[in-house]
């Protein structure tokens, strides 16, 4: 069983990373899902603290990837059309990843802010660089997490590597 929970953890943790770039997986969250079922394994020693504490982190990374994105296209001048234009332009844009996600992220701010207001040209386009930016810091917040639990996965693993490999 422990071997199961192994393979499984390992699998979740490196779709963490995985998730840091494609929105429809939740990166850090099921990263931390990797790292609890290592800790659930016999072999390992279950370390509430350390697990509650990257939990409050994955989901604080979690409700800012959704936050983050929103604001800065807010900061750069764009409207709730341009943020409810670079989600939709994101989505479709994941048929043509990585960089159809970019110019979907963009193309999808730009036609939300004509929507919203169809003179004003550079506004548009100020909102979608900001719309941009703020999934680059994001998606950069959740690959740095997911990439640390990642090392705490195998640095957990290699501490009791003679408990499951001999």
């Amino acid at each position: 069983m422990d071997y199961i929970l192994l393979f499984f953890g390992f699998l979740l943790v490196v779709g963490g990373i995985i998730g840091s770039f494609l929105p429809v997986i939740p990166g850090p969250p099921t990263g931390w899902l990797g790292l609890l079922l290592l800790h659930l394994t016999h072999k390992v020693e279950t370390d509430w603290t350390f697990l509650g504490i990257t939990f409050v982190v994955a989901v604080l990374v979690f409700v800012l990837d959704y936050i983050i994105p929103a604001l800065s296209t807010k900061k750069f001048g764009g409207s709730k059309y341009g943020v409810w234009g670079s989600t939709i332009g994101l989505i479709v844009g994941l048929i043509f990843t990585p960089i159809g996600m970019i110019l979907g992220l963009f193309l999808g701010a730009f036609i939300g802010e004509l929507i919203n207001d169809g003179k004003d040209v550079k506004k548009a386009i100020k909102a979608s660089l900001g719309s941009v930016l703020g999934f680059f810091f994001s998606t950069g917040i959740k690959f740095v997490v997911s990439v640390v639990f990642l090392g705490y996965f195998m640095k957990y693993l290699s501490e009791s590597k003679y408990l499951f490999f001999t």
